[in-house]
């Protein structure tokens, strides 16, 4: 397609609303993902502590 202005390229020919939608939505993913998966990772490292911890105290007070 070719737009006469920026304003053109903007509204993507009535469809801007679905369009830079989809865009806000899979950048929001992008931004979102790493963040989630660094918290899950972390909260899963912290179980894992938890746990060898607890099983080292029970070995120790057996």
């Amino acid at each position: 397609m070719i737009w006469g202005s920026a304003t053109e390229f903007f509204a993507m020919g009535g469809y801007a609303l679905y369009v830079w939608g989809s865009f806000g939505v899979c950048a929001a993913a992008m931004v979102l993902e790493p963040i989630l998966l660094g918290r899950r990772q972390r909260a899963i490292l912290h179980s894992l502590r938890r746990h060898a911890i607890a099983d080292r105290m029970d070995k120790e007070s057996s």
